[in-house]
């Protein structure tokens, strides 16, 4: 069983970093369909044929290969390990090496890795996860869902406050004008908007973490095609040259909530590629 864990949230990482999932693949073949902007039309079109080409060869979608990302799923009669958590981060280490993932980790003491001076690890394993999200299913399984993170995203994402007014329009607005703004700066576009609101900077970012594993591109809410249609208006396009397509889908997932007059939302205009992600039942 463990090596069986290893293998499987290595392939997985894997293939988090080299494929399209078939949704996303019918998403970008709309696109193409619907785009009359030619120069839009051509990066959508060369967007679709690299992702084939790295599924092919399952090698990395980006030279930004990412930060893994993980967000793990427990059924109701299933438990978690303290020795199947270690052998979930050796998958991780062996998957990197195998995408290979682009060595980005910093070593040193804390002021070393904040300022870059403890030198770069050659290793790609030496890029390390994030925390590991833990959620509740209905079903009976272990599931294991892998996303990798790249920075421009991370650069361009926001979370933060929106007094919201006792209106929901009050924070759709304000969404789609960071959205707007994220998408503008960051270049690698069409993205998919990744969003989520809570009641805290920490559970407005799990949502929006939790936005990439539920989102479907074939399946969108009012919310969701609201803003995208909004943001798509602004006639970005891909790679900021112009056109119908700045935006993909959005994905949204609103959490609890408590009586206040702020909400905390976090987006993040993920690029091109991103969502990138695959799933593990372990």
């Amino acid at each position: 069983m463990k090596n069986d864990i290893i293998s499987l949230v290595s392939d997985g990482l894997i293939r988090a970093g080299s494929t399209f999932r078939e949704d996303k693949k019918q998403a970008y073949r709309q696109a193409i369909e619907n785009e009359t902007n030619e120069r839009a039309k051509w990066v959508l079109k060369t967007i679709l044929e690299n992702a084939t080409v790295a599924e092919k060869d399952r090698s990395p979608l980006c030279d930004d290969t990412g930060i893994p990302h993980l967000v793990l799923e427990v059924g109701p009669n299933r438990a978690i390990t303290g020795q199947m958590l270690d052998d979930i981060r050796e998958g991780v280490r062996q998957g990197l090496r195998g995408l290979p993932g682009r060595p980005m980790g910093i070593m040193g003491n804390d002021g070393q890795r904040i300022d870059q001076s403890g030198g770069l690890n050659t290793d790609s394993a030496g890029v390390e996860p994030a925390p590991i999200l833990l959620r509740q299913c209905d079903e009976d399984v272990i599931r294991l869902h892998i996303l990798m993170f790249g920075g421009g995203p991370a650069i361009r994402g926001k979370t933060f406050r929106i007094f919201h007014k006792h209106n929901t329009n009050v924070v759709l607005d304000e969404i789609v004008n960071w959205a707007k703004e994220g998408a503008a700066q960051l270049g690698c576009t069409p993205c998919t908007l990744a969003i989520g609101v809570g009641r805290s900077h920490f559970e407005a970012t799990s949502m929006m973490l939790q936005a990439q594993v539920d989102g479907r591109y074939d399946v969108q809410s009012e919310f969701e095609k609201e803003i995208t249609r909004r943001v798509n208006e602004a006639n970005i396009g891909p790679m900021g040259l112009g056109g119908k397509t700045s935006v993909l889908a959005t994905f949204m997932k609103v959490g609890p909530q408590r009586a206040s007059g702020v909400r905390i939302v976090s987006v993040r205009p993920t690029c091109c590629f991103e969502p990138r992600i695959a799933t593990v039942e372990l």
